[in-house]
């Protein structure tokens, strides 16, 4: 489907690692500190691609429009700082998928919303990222996804052009941001996604239920 990729380009959060252990944490104790009882990682983990929105949502119900809301997301941020590493690794098969990208070879890299305060410290401690030829974090440039210039500064980087890169992530807005890059786009369906989210809505042109299944859209005809 993708025969003349020359890059790949992931989302991090849902589609390389599962960060959603560590993220609920962050959130969970912002709960117990008020005495609140704990939730399980299950309530928080389809919301953890949202980030701090999406974790105070699911601890605390309220949204950024909340009058708290900036106090409680710098808490759960000093939270986070101290639990990221805990727990987040790649998903199964990630390493593999990485591994094989190389030897075909490809070039590939991390597009993501998360601010490089959290993106690059998780991506230097973790080995798998030793190989990414970019990190583009939701700070790099002046929009974040769905806004298409992080993708566009990510291929820059790689210096290949959009047209031979696919992006491939959990979220809508990854897909929005792909096509708008004018690069190939694969939804991670082994993703966080949302609750009722509708992956045939987003306009994907390609779907995968595990890591290894990129490898089939990349097999030249």
């Amino acid at each position: 489907m993708f025969p003349d990729v020359r890059a790949v380009l992931f989302d991090l959060d849902g589609t390389l690692v599962d960060s959603a252990p560590d993220l609920a944490a962050a959130a969970d104790k912002m709960r117990t500190d008020r005495g609140m009882p704990s939730l399980p990682i299950a309530h928080y983990r389809p919301m953890a691609g949202a980030g701090a929105r999406g974790m105070l949502a699911q601890a605390f119900g309220i949204s950024p429009e909340h009058p708290d809301f900036a106090g409680m997301r710098e808490e759960f941020f000093s939270n986070y700082d101290g639990c990221m590493l805990a727990s987040t690794a790649p998903f199964d098969g990630i390493v593999a998928l990485i591994g094989q990208l190389r030897a075909l070879p490809l070039a590939w890299g991390v597009v993501t919303n998360k601010a490089r305060r959290f993106a690059e410290p998780l991506t230097r401690a973790m080995p798998l990222f030793s190989t990414a030829g970019t990190v583009v974090c939701g700070d790099t440039t002046p929009h974040s996804k769905p806004h298409p210039a992080p993708l566009l500064e990510a291929a820059r980087q790689l210096d290949v052009a959009p047209a031979h890169c696919i992006y491939v992530g959990d979220d809508a807005r990854d897909i929005l941001a792909g096509q708008a890059a004018g690069m190939g786009t694969v939804a991670a369906c082994y993703g966080y996604l949302g609750r009722r989210a509708d992956i045939s809505a987003w306009g994907a042109q390609a779907a995968i239920n595990s890591p290894q299944e990129l490898l089939q859209l990349l097999r030249k005809p």
